[in-house]
Formats: structure tokens, sequence, C-alpha cells
């Protein structure tokens, strides 16, 4: 009995072999053709031979995509022959490189964000960009008015770490020994890195707090605008507000208005959520993100810059005059690169207009 069950099941193994392999082949027979198109604009694509395609072809390729995406999600279900199942997988995986992927390289993605993208995502929160200025401005106001009417205050603004000896009633030499250096670069690299990572921290806290409709953003502008505030009086009120002011301006003209774009762009997300308009809050965020996040791309790169300059620059560079010249430069070279650079079609739509 059991040798008559065990030769019956040898018989049947072959049988449902051949059955599979009949409903794999008809699987394939009936959709080969579909597959075969996908595959040869897919290819024609990766060549970069668009042209190629005819306006058919191009018109029924998500069709294309979508069927062969359910024929892979059927073989992988009913078990199909290994070939086909890694044909399908690698066809489905290509056809959504073109339709969904990035359509540029990382360079080409650089030479459109930096010849004319950033500057017109700068230029789109203008408003923002003015409100994060006024805040700025009015916490160094607030700052010094309040060191100047109770020395306290200072304490209250400025951590002990940060002071480094620049305290109000310090003397004019000690005041001058905190701006001088001995000329030379030993150590500068590590002291540029542990300024550039502090200032990207603070860049990074105004943007994140804008999540929360804006108003830590502002609140973080104007305590560290203050903070720069009561430095400002510490060293007026020695008389030495000029050389600070070379001190400072060498890299803050970079790093500051870095800082002042990263809670803009912070404030416009917040400001966004606010006030949607029209459109729903998820729709507004969407286009706002995509904004913030190029103007945040840009800070990242100018604090960089004023990383360098403030290791360096302002270290190797004696003069005042010589320091407020590299300072209104940068501070020239960016306002000019927001204002007059821009997109092409952005260009060109201006023309026509």
């Amino acid at each position: 009995m059991a040798l008559t069950l065990f030769r019956k099941a040898e018989i049947a193994a072959p049988a449902d072999i051949a059955a599979a392999s009949l409903r794999s082949d008809r699987f394939r027979l009936e959709r080969e053709v579909d597959w075969q198109r996908l595959d040869a604009i897919v290819t024609a694509l990766e060549k970069g031979r668009p042209r190629s395609i005819s306006d058919a072809d191009l018109l029924d390729l998500p069709v294309l995509y979508r069927k062969t995406a359910s024929s892979l999600a059927v073989a992988r279900e009913t078990s199909l022959d290994a070939a086909a199942l890694d044909y399908l997988e690698a066809l489905v995986r290509r056809a959504w490189f073109q339709i969904y992927g990035p359509r540029i390289g990382f360079v080409g993605w650089l030479r459109t964000f930096l010849g004319g993208g950033w500057s017109a995502s700068v230029r789109a929160i203008w408003l923002d960009i003015c409100i994060a200025l006024a805040v700025s401005l009015a916490g160094v106001a607030v700052g010094w008015l309040l060191v100047a009417r109770d020395q306290e205050w200072f304490y209250a603004l400025v951590p002990p770490g940060m002071a480094g000896g620049r305290v109000p009633g310090a003397s004019r030499a000690v005041l001058e020994e905190t701006l001088a250096h001995d000329g030379g670069a030993e150590g500068l690299t590590t002291f540029a890195a542990s300024l550039f990572s502090n200032n990207t921290g603070v860049a990074i806290m105004a943007f994140a707090l804008g999540f929360a409709f804006g108003v830590p953003t502002l609140l973080l502008l104007v305590y560290n605008m203050a903070l720069l505030g009561a430095m400002l009086w510490v060293f007026a009120d020695a008389g030495l507000g000029y050389a600070f002011g070379a001190w400072l301006s060498i890299h803050g003209t970079t790093e500051l208005l870095a800082i002042v774009l990263a809670g803009a762009a912070g404030l416009h997300v917040g400001r966004t959520m606010a006030f949607p308009g029209e459109r729903s809050v998820l729709s507004a965020l969407q286009s706002a993100g995509v904004r913030a996040a190029q103007v945040m791309a840009g800070c990242a790169l100018m604090l960089v810059i004023a990383g360098l300059l403030e290791g360096y620059g302002r270290q190797l560079i004696d003069s005042a005059e010589a320091k407020y010249a590299v300072g209104g430069f940068m501070l020239a070279f960016w306002v000019l690169y927001f204002l007059a650079l821009k997109r092409p079609r952005e260009a060109e739509s201006e023309r026509a207009g």
C-alpha cells in the first residue's frame, strides 16, 4: 500500500511541475509585450536618447510601469520561475528611477542651486527676512540699553565662558588683549572648527524652532543679538568700539546674515502653518518647506565661509581697516548675489513682461 502511494506521488510530481511551468509560460506570454515595450523605453531614457521615444510610448510609460509592477506582485504571490521574477524586479526598479527618481546628479543640482535656486528661495521669503532682521536689530539695541542701564544685565545675557575677560569694568588693556593675537596660524584650525560648530548650532535652532509658529525663533534671535549688543557696549564704553567692530565684521557680516536667514527660514515655515491661506496646511507647508530647505542649505555654506574667515582671516589680518574692507566686501557680495542672480526662467519671464 505504501509503495503504491509513493509511486503515485512520483507520477504526480512531474505533472505538477509541468503544470506550474505551463502557468509561468502563459503568464509571461500574455504580458511580455508590455514588458519589452517598457524595457525599450527605459533603456532609451538611460542612454540619454529621449527623442528616440515616440509620443505614444512616453504617454504610456506610467501605464506600462503600473502594469509591470502589478505583474511583479502576481509573480511573487504565485512563485513563478526565478528568472522572470529577477527580470521584473530589475525592470520595475529601473522604470521607477526614470519616472520618480531625481532628474539630475549632485553636480547638476549644485549648479542649479548656486546658479539661481538658492537666491530665488531667499527672495521668496523676503518678508520673513525683514521681520528676522528687524527683530535682530531690536535685540542688539535691547542688549546695549540693558547693560548701559545696569551692568548686572551683562552677566545675565553673556555666558561666563563666552565672556572670557570681556566684562564691564575691565581695563582697556585687558580688552585690547582679548582682540589681539600672535599673528600665527597655529591652533587656528581647531579654533575655526569650534566657532563653526557653535554658529551652526544657533542657525539650526533658529530654523527648527520655527515649526512652533515662529515664536521661539524670534525669541532666540532677540537673545543672541542682545548678547551681541551687550558685548558691543562693553567695548564701546572702553573706547574700543571701532576695534571691536573690525574684529567682528570680517566674519560677522557672513555669519550674522546666515543666522538671520536661518531664522527667517524657520519663521517662514511657522508663518505658513499659522496662515496657510486658501490652501490646506499640508499643501502650504510642502512649498514652504522646499524654500526653507534651500535657504538652510545655503546657510550651511555661508557658515563654512564664516568659519574660515573667523578662524583664519580675522586672526591673520592685523589692520582694522582691512578687516572692515573684507567684511564690507562679503556683505556686498551676498546682497548682490541674492538680488541680482536669478534663475534663467525667472529672468526670461521678467524680460517678457
